[in-house]
């Protein structure tokens, strides 16, 4: 019962947070507008050199570079809403797990939303011609688990990074150590759905993709409350 009751006012806290995150990015729609526009305005320079990218290998490549990119700058500034004394309130009203798990819930809607607008732009600006093989629903889960993926891990990162003086820079020097493998893995994940290999033969990859968002969540719920004291 006690569990139970914990567990029901831990969600609504989130609930609350995610709510209080998503009505500040509605009053400044210029933050998300820009990582959208730069979104828009990567691929269409990448369409102004290649025109059409028939070969998969490359057509995959360069669509993570240009999600991994938009992450970073989408998933920095989760902790700059919050000055020093707004966060001494929210560490009276929520506990500082709901807190974390709140962010990395937003970012990672925010980034499977990014992701897929990212597949849109990309097949309309680039063609189809690179994925005439492709397992659209492996490729479908593969965005979805690796920006769910960079969602969380980035989010825990940005946490550790809004303590320092140079967030960003921080956050590009801690992130990457991370990222690399989540990354590798999800490459080889959309790779193998792009040329029509279905995702039960391509299981380890989407298993260890999930594991390390897994291992991001926990130590995230674990450290957090440590990092928000300070």
């Amino acid at each position: 019962m006690a569990f139970r009751t914990f567990a029901t006012m831990q969600l609504q806290e989130i609930s609350t947070l995610i709510a209080r995150d998503f009505k500040l990015e509605m009053r400044q729609k210029h933050s998300i507008g820009g990582v959208v526009l730069y979104v828009m305005a990567t691929i269409f320079v990448a369409y102004l050199s290649f025109r059409q990218i028939v070969d998969p290998n490359t057509w995959n490549a360069l669509f993570w570079i240009i999600v991994l990119f938009a992450a970073f700058n989408a998933t920095a500034k989760s902790f700059w809403h919050d000055r020093p004394g707004l966060a001494i309130y929210w560490y009276t009203m929520a506990a500082p797990q709901s807190v974390i798990l709140a962010k990395m819930v937003y970012n990672t809607l925010l980034m499977n939303v990014l992701g897929l607008l990212s597949l849109l732009f990309f097949v309309l600006f680039m063609g189809p011609a690179a994925l005439e093989d492709c397992h659209w629903p492996s490729l479908f889960t593969a965005i979805v688990l690796g920006c769910t993926g960079l969602g969380s891990a980035l989010t825990m990162i940005a946490a550790v990074a809004s303590k320092t003086n140079n967030a960003f820079g921080i956050m590009a020097i801690l992130g990457m150590p991370v990222i690399l493998p989540l990354l590798l893995s999800i490459i080889r994940l959309s790779q193998h759905a792009m040329v029509g290999i279905a995702l039960s033969d391509s299981w380890k990859n989407a298993l260890f993709t999930g594991m390390i968002t897994v291992i991001s969540v926990t130590l995230a719920y674990v450290l957090f409350p440590y990092l928000w004291r300070d």
